[in-house]
């Protein structure tokens, strides 16, 4: 038996698990938890899949990594069943899966390099691949814990990312997506500080084989503008974005450290749907941040169908201890969870808006595993039809709730 992996948080784990896997190919009746930090809720998600682990499976070494595990390595290592605990840099590292090189093997994240040489050619189970650009974050947001898991901004080089991409496309992976921790930041640290925009437009010219590239979440602040020709012109580049915004009021908005405001939120929003008036848009979003007052509260409530938003990734407002934001006057929790569920109410009839105007046109599917699949737009599908996962099919909107959409083959 291999080793199991449970991928907890972003995409870039998501990647990371699928380096380690190779990394541990050999290792049998092992547990790697691979944690994310971003919340209290995705911590406690970690230890309870730690602990049910050790439950089910008192024999198995379980290994414990990723951003929870890199910030607090002791706390991980004190739970029942855990064997060894490796930091962000190590658990990349082929050397940490092949001796007990100790208990605890975390470095300091801040002297790390970026992922480059780990070559991955499946992700378990899924129709898309993901491909890391970069990682860590050389902004402070008054709310955010992951730079302390991930360290300073680094870039994969242009290469690398290359290679990587030409190794899934000829796997069979019809779609790609960049991914990273601040994915808009890729490249100051690289020979002639190409940008994100510049790398994409290389790395679509080098792989003319990839149909669908997609974008992880970007910051507002930081779209270049070779990136912003790309959304109006490549159409391999599909047409969904995903931002960062955090909040829809400038008081917010600044007590957080952003470097966008609530106008050029709607300004990005706006310049990329003149370029591409087919694009749908999602926004991940704060409820409860402190000092938020229902009227700030209802600054964001209304940004959302100001800027038009059709996808919204929502988060109860959860202090980190060390960040600024843990010292600020807190919301109480049971009004941060009452105001989540307001804004993803708000997101369920916006996207329930979006999946209605669907019906009756034609969708590119990237198909998924049990009859499911999304459109260029990132809509879910569900296929009339089956259909083997991994194919870019022509398909007709027939249907839609507040699930997704149902289509049959065009």
């Amino acid at each position: 038996m291999s080793a199991d992996i449970l991928t907890f948080g972003c995409r870039l784990n998501t990647y990371e698990s699928e380096v380690m896997r190779g990394h541990a190919a050999a290792l049998s009746n092992t547990v790697i938890v691979n944690t994310c930090a971003v919340t209290e809720e995705a911590e406690r998600q970690a230890r309870q899949a730690i602990r049910r682990a050790h439950r089910e499976r008192p024999e198995a070494q379980i290994v414990v990594t990723g951003c929870a595990a890199q910030i607090a390595p002791e706390r991980w290592a004190a739970l029942p069943g855990v064997s060894r605990v490796l930091g962000n840099a190590e658990k990349l590292q082929p050397e940490s899966w092949r001796a007990e090189a100790g208990r605890v093997v975390v470095s300091d994240i801040t002297v790390a390099r970026a992922t480059a040489g780990h070559l991955v050619t499946g992700f378990a189970g899924r129709a898309r691949a993901f491909v890391q650009v970069q990682g860590g974050c050389d902004h402070r947001c008054t709310f955010c814990i992951i730079p302390f898991g991930r360290g300073p901004n680094r870039s994969v080089p242009i290469g690398a990312v290359v290679e990587q991409v030409r190794a899934l496309v000829a796997r069979g992976y019809r779609e790609v997506v960049l991914t990273g921790v601040d994915i808009a930041s890729y490249g100051p640290d690289l020979p002639g500080r190409p940008t994100l925009g510049q790398m994409v437009r290389r790395l679509l010219a080098l792989v003319p084989e990839l149909p669908r590239l997609r974008l992880s979440s970007l910051d507002p602040a930081a779209i270049d503008d070779d990136l912003w020709r790309l959304i109006g012109d490549e159409e391999r580049l599909m047409p969904h974005l995903h931002f960062s915004v955090q909040a829809g009021s400038d008081l917010i908005l600044k007590r957080m450290k952003r470097r966008h405001l609530r106008a050029d939120a709607l300004a990005v929003v706006a310049r990329a749907r003149a370029l591409r008036p087919d694009m749908a848009f999602g926004a991940d979003l704060i409820a409860g941040f402190p000092t938020e007052t229902d009227a700030l509260f209802a600054e964001t409530l209304a940004f959302v169908e100001e800027a038009g938003l059709q996808f919204l990734h929502v988060f109860p407002f959860s202090a980190r201890a060390g960040t600024p934001a843990a010292r600020m006057p807190a919301v109480p929790v049971e009004q941060r969870r009452a105001r989540a569920a307001r804004l993803r109410e708000a997101g369920r009839m916006a996207a329930r808006r979006f999946y209605d105007a669907q019906i009756g046109r034609t969708a590119a599917l990237l198909t998924e595993t049990g009859g499911f699949g999304h459109t260029e737009h990132f809509a879910p599908v569900r296929l009339r039809q089956a259909a083997a996962p991994g194919q870019v099919l022509a398909v007709r909107v027939v249907a839609a709730n507040d699930e997704g959409l149902l289509a049959e083959a065009a």
